[in-house]
């Protein structure tokens, strides 16, 4: 393939999988808190993209689909970790919020209503809805999440010798089967829009199309969703 040809097909690449990072920032923007414009993440994309023509190698297997979706959301993740895109406060709400989660279900022996979480946090509806959407971004596992009061982190406890791989137990099979369990005694709604956004990569307007609500709200629902989940998995912890 001539020099002429090979520009024409990376040309070629880049023009049809553009739409394809608008879709992957749209899909990632329902874990990222509102201070972060899904333009710039579009942007940083578009570079993933370029990156992924550049550097394909058909003869490695790979469709070039595949590839690419790797590249562009990396060049995304990338760019959110050297930015300090989540403030401490939203990380403490969504304690708080699983704090009060926990001991409602401790309590009530079910997933509680929203209703109930606001009035245990002393908050009311529309202020525990709006914590759920500062909390936006807070569905990425933090460092400090995992630190104890003592000082001892989850790294430590879990890293018996140095051939051991201390993230290997979150790839355990009871961790699976923990998760799975907790995505089962999600309220059926909640339950839903996971469904439809992590099997079914719905973004958020076509999941508020299909529940009858607003984007925001589906923001709402994730949030929470992922502070039952939390609350259920931090035990296993």
């Amino acid at each position: 393939m001539n020099a002429k040809t090979e520009l024409e097909k990376k040309e070629q690449y880049a023009i049809q999988f553009s739409p394809l990072v608008k879709r992957i920032a749209y899909h990632l923007m329902a874990r990222l808190p509102a201070s972060v414009q899904v333009d710039d993440l579009i942007q940083v994309g578009m570079i993933g993209l370029l990156d992924a023509v550049n550097n394909y190698d058909c003869t490695q297997g790979a469709q070039f689909e595949t590839y690419a979706v790797q590249r562009i959301r990396g060049a995304m993740l990338d760019e959110l970790r050297q930015g300090d895109w989540l403030p401490r406060s939203a990380r403490k709400g969504m304690r708080q919020i699983e704090a009060a989660m926990n001991a409602l279900e401790q309590r009530l022996c079910r997933a509680p209503a929203e209703r109930e979480v606001a009035d245990e946090l002393n908050l009311s509806l529309d202020d525990y809805q709006q914590m759920l959407l500062d909390a936006r971004g807070c569905q990425l596992l933090h460092y400090e999440d995992l630190q104890e009061g003592g000082g001892e982190d989850f790294l430590e406890r879990h890293h018996e010798d140095n051939s051991s791989e201390p993230w290997a137990s979150l790839h355990d099979g009871r961790f699976r089967e923990r998760l799975i369990e907790a995505i089962s005694v999600l309220p059926e709604r909640e339950k839903l829009m996971m469904a439809m956004y992590y099997e079914e990569e719905l973004n958020l307007r076509e999941i508020g199309e299909v529940l009858g609500v607003s984007e925001s709200r589906v923001c709402q629902l994730h949030s929470q969703a992922i502070v039952r989940l939390r609350s259920h998995l931090k035990g296993w912890l």
